[in-house]
């Protein structure tokens, strides 16, 4: 289980996802500078233990309408190659030093534990180093490799879309579907039932979380689905 330092981070998440958020395509505020506020999340382990993952989310105080926000990050102790245009900013964590955090949907090491939690084979944890019940997830296809061969990252207007091909692996997982597509959604918005969705029943596999609404109220809704890749 990963180690979740009690420390600070200069600059903070959230100074960092406040001057990064207003340029991407799914963001549908209005603020140049957004007000955010952590509102939940959950990590995942990297099985070598050298990438931190979390999916955050942050919701954004500063229009009328508070707006909810999932943002997979990755924190790494060196440079990604070839990811310059995913990074969001380093940060001089207090115990491990200078980190490069990424856009997680650019990061193999996080879309390779997010296939794995799609098929039910990651487990998700709390801030606290304890699972998160609260994360489901459901997966009907056969279990595949999660050995990424390749990835390509499409953020668009309502959420970014990873293609991924896979290796073949030796042991129980070992068969390769091809080509699959991992859509991830970006503005959260609640949904008791997101787990019977049009957009959940229609895929092979999806995740459901939970996150904290400025009232304080918890709130649910879909935060990924995996489908096939129609080529």
């Amino acid at each position: 289980m990963a180690v979740i330092y009690k420390t600070t981070m200069t600059p903070s998440k959230l100074e960092l996802l406040a001057a990064w958020l207003p340029r991407q395509p799914w963001y549908i505020g209005a603020a140049s500078e957004p007000h955010l506020t952590k509102a939940g999340g959950f990590r995942l382990d990297d099985p070598q233990g050298e990438v931190g993952i979390e999916f955050m989310v942050v919701t954004d105080n500063s229009g009328e309408r508070p707006r909810s926000y999932h943002v997979p990050l990755s924190y790494r102790g060196a440079p990604l190659d070839g990811a310059d245009r995913a990074l969001i900013g380093t940060s001089e964590h207090g115990v491990l030093g200078r980190r490069w955090v990424y856009d997680g949907t650019h990061d193999p090491v996080l879309v390779a534990q997010l296939l794995a939690l799609l098929q039910g084979r990651a487990e998700p944890q709390a801030q606290s180093e304890t699972p998160a019940p609260s994360v489901t997830s459901h997966f009907t296809g056969v279990g595949f490799s999660t050995v990424i061969a390749s990835a390509s990252v499409d953020d668009r207007q309502h959420g970014t879309a990873i293609v991924v091909e896979t290796k073949e692996e030796a042991g129980p997982h070992r068969q390769s579907p091809g080509a699959v597509t991992i859509d991830v959604t970006r503005v959260l918005r609640p949904d008791p039932q997101a787990a019977h969705s049009p957009a959940a029943r229609a895929a092979i596999g999806h995740v459901v979380a939970d996150w904290r609404a400025k009232n304080g109220d918890e709130s649910r809704g879909l935060f990924a689905v995996l489908r096939d890749t129609v080529r």
